[in-house]
């Protein structure tokens, strides 16, 4: 049976942003689509560095393939800057809005050699049964599961997608909320995880 837990390493929680104008205010998204998600403990804040298939039983492994690359890694390295307001489709006329982040070239650098790292304990053709599900978010859609399938290379390496998600709105309001200005910052990664992911790629567990 293939991967049934979908694990994606994030550099999370203890990012530190500013600014970005009401693309990063989950509580106007909410009021364009009432049916999106917070920003809180069961969505964490992240910038994804890696997504992949994984088997539950060879997570083990896979931390400590992973934390030899974070203990030669100098975080201090590693940071975004933001690039433009964007959105990704989540579902017909619905898109998932956020910040476009340029990531500096120790983030990409980081990023190649956690994919060499987790490679061996990754497969692809992961199902929905790989997510997190609950009576208030119990189905995965398509887009999630092609999103993640192909993230590699179609998200990854020279065409790397850093991003910070706020949330979800409709797609008549996201050309607003794209024309804000994003205000001029710095993202320092102060962690790295790995989440267990729930629909729209939301960091879970």
């Amino acid at each position: 049976m293939l991967a049934r837990a979908c694990h994606w390493l994030r550099c999370s929680r203890g990012v530190r942003v500013r600014g970005g104008g009401a693309v990063l205010r989950g509580g106007g998204l909410r009021q364009s689509y009432p049916g999106g998600f917070a920003l809180d403990q069961a969505h964490t804040p992240h910038i994804t560095v890696l997504q992949r298939y994984v088997r539950t039983a060879n997570l083990g492994q896979l931390y400590e393939a992973v934390g030899k690359v974070i203990a030669q890694t100098d975080f201090s390295a590693l940071s975004f800057r933001p690039a433009r307001a964007v959105h990704i489709e989540a579902a017909p006329e619905i898109g998932l809005a956020g910040i476009a982040l340029a990531p500096s070239p120790a983030v990409l650098d980081f990023q190649a050699r956690l994919f060499d790292a987790a490679a061996p304990f990754t497969e692809p053709g992961g199902t929905a049964a790989a997510y997190v599900t609950d009576a208030a978010e119990p189905d995965i859609s398509q887009p999630t599961l092609d999103y993640i399938e192909h993230y590699v290379p179609d998200r990854s390496g020279p065409n790397y997608f850093a991003h910070i998600t706020a949330g979800l709105a409709k797609e008549s309001d996201l050309a607003a909320i794209e024309a804000e200005p994003v205000e001029d910052f710095t993202v320092h990664p102060a962690a790295l995880a790995v989440y267990h992911l729930g629909n729209n790629c939301t960091a879970r567990t």
